[in-house]
């Protein structure tokens, strides 16, 4: 059986749309948004006509029928925490997603609404896989010294999990049989362990957790940040910091990895240090990812747009790969995971979940 598959994958001023059968990618698109037309909207929900005529007119230029589709399938922002898989696209999707019922405004909840709305025209069935706020987990890695406190998660579950998947397949092996510490190293980074098919320990992207990045100050001790703020700097500068305006932004003027490795090779101490700092910390979070795996990891796997530059790759070879192999995996898998997730729930493979909208963890019993 032939299953054909509609991805969309909203983003800040674009939204990006796949159109697959089976594993073959038939069409690919990036449709712009330019800033001046969203600016119109106050709202996510408000520009949901607009990007739908958007997806429709790119469609139409490329001469790309739908009809026969048999998932459509959104990126699922919004959500409250789940464990990872393919979900159906219910009104409490459509409902949590359009509204950011996690905190997290970002284009990614227009997601599932944009997939129900193709599905509902053209037939076939709406999914979310793998959402952003997938978490799954172990009770330790939650844990932290403040009692009510607990550690979190926000990562690129999407393609984390399917560079695992992936590579698994590629050994001869299922994700669930196998361990990996598995990394995304874009504008934001991920390090990730996982064990037998769950996603149990990672870095919380969003609240400045784990190695700095492009756009991100990355863990930080708390008293620093303390002296950051007594020194006359804003709660709100802050939490940008965490997402927006830390790491090279603020250390060099710039988010652009490429014109700080140029940087740095043309002798710019301070490029250098950030440079060599951000892939110091990365090796070090996938240590103890792989001490969170009792050293039992079978591969080490790198995804996301900086492991093209293989300076990188290199280093982190030199400094990780005495714990397992390292694979590299550049760029992403994003629209391949979201259509490949829905073949498997259509094909019998993989089970579909259905979102409660209840948290998966609401904190221990504590005396």
């Amino acid at each position: 059986m032939v299953v054909k598959v509609f991805a969309i994958n909203p983003g800040s001023t674009s939204t990006k749309i796949a159109l697959f059968e089976d594993e073959e990618c038939l069409f690919k698109s990036t449709v712009r948004h330019p800033s001046e037309e969203l600016a119109q909207y106050g709202s996510l929900s408000e520009q949901m006509g607009y990007r739908v005529a958007s997806i429709t007119t790119a469609l139409e230029e490329g001469k790309i029928d739908l009809s026969g589709c048999a998932a459509f399938v959104g990126r699922g922002g919004g959500l409250l925490p789940l464990e990872g898989g393919v979900y159906e696209v219910t009104d409490l999707v459509a409902e949590h997603s359009i509204t950011c019922a996690n905190g997290v405004i970002h284009p990614a909840g227009l997601g599932p609404t944009l997939a129900r709305s193709f599905a509902a025209r053209l037939g076939g069935r709406a999914f979310v896989v793998n959402p952003p706020d997938t978490d799954e987990l172990c009770d330790l890695a939650r844990m932290t010294g403040i009692k009510g406190v607990y550690r979190n998660v926000h990562l690129h579950a999407l393609n984390l999990k399917e560079t695992a998947i992936r590579h698994a397949h590629g050994m001869g092996r299922r994700y669930d049989e196998c361990n990996f510490v598995v990394c995304h190293l874009g504008g934001g980074l991920s390090v990730s362990a996982h064990r037998h098919g769950r996603m149990i320990d990672g870095n919380d992207i969003v609240g400045g957790d784990g190695p700095m990045a492009p756009t991100r100050c990355g863990a930080v001790p708390v008293a620093e940040v303390l002296n950051y703020l007594e020194a006359g700097h804003s709660i709100a500068e802050v939490r940008k910091m965490c997402m927006k305006t830390g790491g090279f932004e603020d250390l060099l003027g710039t988010s652009d990895a490429i014109e700080v490795v140029r940087r740095a090779g043309e002798g710019d101490t301070m490029a250098a240090l950030a440079w060599h700092g951000m892939i110091y910390q990365v090796c070090k979070e996938i240590g103890s990812m792989a001490a969170a795996l009792g050293g039992r990891v079978d591969g080490i796997l790198l995804g996301g747009g900086m492991v093209y530059e293989q300076s990188l790759v290199k280093a982190i070879e030199d400094n990780c790969g005495w714990i397992a192999p390292v694979s590299a995996y550049p760029g992403e898998f994003e629209m391949e995971a979201m259509a490949a997730g829905a073949i498997r729930v259509l094909t019998g493979e993989e089970a579909l979940k259905t979102y409660t909208g209840i948290p998966v963890f609401q904190g221990f019993c504590e005396q």
